[in-house]
């Protein structure tokens, strides 16, 4: 989503309204959980004061995570509103805790900043709420097994066995 600073410029006092798809599948390729990520609708509104230059904008869309229980694919959708700031002067110089983008050349890109706010979106885990897909998740594997946390049983050692009817007969009188 990139914009001519011309045409920023034209809109003068009045806002610079925008609205379209984004295609950002370039997260499933980076090291994060998103399995699958559509084209994500973005909406919003840049206004220009002299060389400052603020975005507010609208990200919506749905990705595909896995599950923390059961690894199946989760579709998690969300709503991110967004304020993004830039500066076209040549003579500013970005510090490092500022929340100011420089500019350079004569096209804005938004993209990397979409990318930036959706990564930051990303729930740390997701459940699955299809029962189908918890039962038919696997129990066990190479070396692992689900523990569940459901009391067991107690098992009496067999070289134990004598002694513990000694005390159950003790329990009984």
């Amino acid at each position: 989503m990139k914009f001519p600073l011309q045409k920023l410029k034209q809109a003068g006092d009045e806002p610079f309204v925008f609205e379209d798809d984004v295609d950002i599948r370039e997260l499933e390729n980076m090291n994060n959980d998103i399995r699958r990520i559509p084209p994500v609708h973005v909406k919003g509104q840049a206004i220009m004061h002299g060389n400052e230059i603020t975005f507010t904008f609208a990200i919506e869309g749905e990705m595909v995570l896995p599950c923390a229980r059961t690894l199946v694919d989760v579709d998690y959708p969300f709503h991110i509103e967004a304020v993004e700031m830039f500066n076209t002067s040549s003579y500013y110089e970005e510090e490092d805790d500022s929340e100011v983008h420089p500019v350079h050349g004569e096209m804005l890109d938004l993209t990397p900043y979409i990318k930036e706010n959706v990564q930051l979106e990303i729930p740390t885990r997701v459940f699955s709420e299809d029962s189908e897909a918890q039962e038919a998740a696997p129990v066990e594997g190479s070396g692992w097994q689900v523990v569940s946390e459901e009391p067991e049983e107690k098992k009496v050692d067999p070289r134990m066995a004598k002694l513990q009817s000694l005390f159950n007969e003790e329990e009984n009188e």
